[in-house]
């Protein structure tokens, strides 16, 4: 069954899904991170966020104290990140996200960041 894009069962598969990850795991080992995440929709702004701690993922809908990184983008742009159409770095240097916050922090994600889509694949998503 599908889980619609941004929602609460998408968010609780994806951090099923990274959590079940070796390699997501492995790269996230001895990160640190807490990213929040805004993309603007029809209806508005949908803010989730991403933690790293230990290996572990925390994934969610909402906001995240005292991000490190705030990354915005629209709704068009989100889709094509989470179908691994367009990378992050290309998606930056077109301007097609914004990055506020700590951006060495997340330059620092990189090994993390590529090891989303392999992690996220099998997840049936509703866009």
């Amino acid at each position: 069954m599908a889980v619609k894009f941004l929602s609460e069962e998408w968010a609780a598969a994806v951090k099923e899904a990274l959590n079940s990850s070796d390699a997501f795991k492995s790269a996230a080992g001895g990160q640190t991170a807490r990213i929040q995440n805004v993309v603007t929709t029809s209806e508005g702004e949908a803010k989730n966020y991403l933690t790293v701690e230990g290996g572990a993922a925390d994934l969610g809908v909402g906001e995240v104290d005292s991000p490190d990184v705030t990354i915005s983008q629209d709704y068009e742009t989100a889709v094509k990140l989470w179908r691994n159409e367009i990378t992050g770095t290309a998606a930056y240097m077109s301007g097609k996200i914004r990055v506020s916050g700590d951006l060495m922090k997340l330059m620092q994600l990189q090994g993390v960041i590529g090891a989303l889509p392999a992690a996220v694949s099998g997840i049936d998503v509703e866009y």
